[in-house]
């Protein structure tokens, strides 16, 4: 397992948190004064693991740590994640260990990134009920992580990646309303995509448009994948916002511009890597969002099972300049179906 950073021991005792009380805590303004107040000068263990090493991920990460930073200050405590930071480089049997190597730490609440993560999380936190607040995950109810987004009902809670399919693929259609055949790029062991895929092929098919369907789990299969698309002359490629295939974008999306098909994916980090189009939630902000999550939970002694799971607006789609031009597109009649609308260039991180 690949822990990013280390750091000495603290050498400070830790002050044993009670959740027993956090079902019937108040969420009025005295109440929150009074759990700032009782919270002051304490130190808490936050455990976070990231799936895998994507920008997207990457982007959620450094702005959670950032804002976690941010809250310590204002409220007198202290947030250690930089004892307790992993990445499962996308191994489940990695990221178990990983997850009970922070059980065994005695983490005050786990912070998985992505689904597979959450899911691993919620399977190691049954018996002992450490809060769990996920980030990135597209649909917590479908996976099973929550009874309902409004009220969890259990240990668990976070953010969501949700991405709005039909969106996207609105998109595409005004870029080429001459659209016969959509490759579907994705993996389906990947929870989070299945949705999606499964929402793509209805609407696709539902205006006579014929859908190609590729998938692999791993990145020399995502290749064979992109290359049989290019072969089937397909005129667009959607993928949701699937991991495995973030994680090969940068090797992929050459094949893509060579063939002159644009690839239309679920989140702007595609775009950074070289894809035509990106579009869903700034993972910026879901970092920061997440962060004021694990605070509530931890500071205000917020229960995860009334906690809600916070849904981010993902109106905004990213354009790859670079590629747009490559293949030959023009993408300005495209900006006014967007709440927001960024071009960017191919990099391998944000800045």
């Amino acid at each position: 397992m690949k822990k990013r950073l280390l750091s000495l021991f603290m050498g400070l005792t830790m002050v044993a948190v009670c959740f027993a009380g956090c079902g019937s805590a108040s969420t009025d303004n005295g109440a929150d004064s009074s759990a700032d107040a009782a919270a002051e000068g304490q130190v808490y263990k936050v455990g976070i693991i990231q799936y895998v090493d994507d920008a997207s991920l990457n982007q959620i990460v450094d702005n959670l740590e950032k804002q976690l930073d941010v809250i310590a200050e204002e409220k007198g405590v202290t947030f250690n994640y930089k004892d307790y930071y992993y990445n499962g480089q996308a191994d489940s049997t990695t990221i178990n260990q990983i997850v009970a190597e922070l059980i065994n730490d005695e983490v005050d609440v786990l912070v998985p990134i992505a689904t597979p993560t959450a899911m691993i999380c919620q399977s190691a936190t049954e018996e002992n009920q450490i809060p769990v607040v996920f980030a990135a995950v597209s649909d917590p109810e479908g996976a099973g992580l929550v009874k309902s987004n409004d009220a969890p009902g259990a240990n668990i809670t976070g953010t969501s990646d949700a991405l709005n399919t039909e969106a996207v693929l609105d998109l595409m259609l005004e870029q080429n309303r001459d659209l016969q055949k959509v490759g579907l790029l994705y993996d389906k062991s990947q929870d989070s995509s299945a949705t999606p895929i499964k929402d793509a092929k209805a609407y696709l098919e539902g205006k006579g448009i014929e859908v190609v369907e590729k998938t692999g789990t791993k990145n020399d299969e995502v290749m064979l994948a992109a290359d049989a698309l290019c072969a089937e002359g397909v005129d667009a490629v959607f993928t949701p916002t699937d991991n495995t295939i973030m994680t090969a974008e940068l090797g992929i999306y050459e094949k893509f511009i060579d063939a002159k098909i644009p690839h239309y994916c679920g989140a702007d980090s595609f775009a950074l890597n070289g894809a035509y189009l990106g579009y869903g939630v700034n993972y910026a902000t879901l970092g920061v969002e997440t962060a004021n999550m694990v605070a509530e939970v931890l500071v205000d002694g917020k229960s995860p099972a009334t906690l809600a799971v916070k849904t981010l607006d993902n109106g905004t789609a990213t354009v790859n300049t670079e590629t747009a031009a490559a293949i030959g597109l023009d993408y300005e009649k495209l900006r006014d179906m967007c709440d927001g609308f960024v071009e960017i260039q191919t990099s391998k991180e944000f800045e």
